[in-house]
């Protein structure tokens, strides 16, 4: 029999200090109107004693509660970040080891702000190969640890938080049509954490290992090609821009998703936001206000309406997930 891939549950966390724009202000040069008018962010979650896997673990435990499936059941578990807790082991890894998830293999997928929408794509090919029937997908990111708080172009613009989804075998096709694009051409327009050579047999280098951003050419980028990946999607499968009841993109700036919205020629009311209370949180902010839109009633599991997931962001990488919920 063939299998797909369904959520069966969705859920989010994020660290207890709310960090405002006027909280900012206080220790860089930024205010208030400053922040909202560019970007429509005005809190930030900051992880004062929580690393990544912490975050993820506590995603991964309220998945568990809200399924009712135990930890021994789950087949695999995958976590998008940019920001893990080591270079090795893999946050995945730490989060298995937590939950008791003795039968589950777990992996990382790195793709900085796609990396949900990446991950998501990769499990649902591990439930569709009939080889695994039950996985969780989590993005989860600490990024107020790779920022330079001196920059204020950079550091107002990221918040900390994680997301996921539990994911079980189901004889429905969810998931429609996927598109998933790179461009490592432009690699150097987004880059965090650089891990120079460092041996007796090189020279040393030093590196600013904080997160940059070539914020024009990024959103440029945006709204250049994400309409075109979200219309390539849609094709795949013969719907139109309307058919959709929700689109769900990375929550980067609200221009950005203003501008996608009216150069796709649809209402604005079709794409939800949640960038003012979270800022940009990478590869967590697709899962969070995913689990925000269930947990509110907008969005149904087993509803079948149909929902755009997109991300965008270093890579350069790029995609959308188009599902049946």
């Amino acid at each position: 029999m063939v299998q797909y891939a369904k959520i069966s549950a969705t859920a989010h966390y994020v660290p207890e200090k709310k960090v405002t724009n006027d909280d900012l202000s206080q220790i860089m040069d930024t205010s208030d109107e400053w922040i909202r008018t560019r970007t429509g962010i005005a809190n930030r979650h900051i992880a004062t004693t929580e690393n990544t896997s912490d975050l993820c673990t506590k995603v991964a435990l309220l998945l568990l509660k809200k399924s009712g499936i135990s930890a021994s059941e789950l087949d695999f578990i995958l976590v998008a970040s940019m920001t893990s807790d080591y270079a090795m082991p893999s946050t995945a890894s730490l989060v298995q080891g937590e939950i008791g998830a003795v039968n589950a293999f777990a992996l990382d997928v790195s793709a900085a702000c796609s990396g949900f929408v990446y991950a998501l794509s990769l499990a649902d090919k591990l439930i569709c190969s009939n080889a695994y029937s039950k996985g969780m997908v989590i993005g989860g990111e600490v990024i107020s640890k790779i920022l330079n708080w001196d920059d204020r172009s950079t550091a107002v613009l990221f918040g900390d938080g994680a997301g996921g989804v539990l994911l079980t075998d189901n004889t429905q096709i969810c998931v429609l049509a996927e598109e998933l694009q790179t461009d490592g051409v432009r690699w150097e327009d987004l880059t965090a954490g650089e891990l120079p050579l460092r041996s007796p047999y090189t020279s040393f280098k030093k590196v600013n290992a904080y997160l940059r951003m070539a914020g024009r050419g990024i959103f440029d980028f945006a709204i250049r090609d994400i309409p075109k990946n979200i219309t390539a999607t849609l094709k795949k499968v013969d719907l139109d821009i309307g058919d959709v009841d929700y689109y769900l993109l990375h929550q980067a700036n609200i221009r950005i998703i203003d501008k996608i919205a009216k150069k796709l020629d649809i209402s604005r009311s079709k794409f939800l936001t949640n960038i003012e209370k979270y800022g940009n949180t990478s590869a967590a902010s697709i899962p969070i206000l995913l689990d925000e839109a269930v947990s509110e009633g907008t969005l149904v599991l087993g509803s079948g309406q149909k929902v755009v997931l997109t991300g965008f962001g270093g890579g350069l990488t790029w995609g959308s997930i188009l599902l049946s919920l």
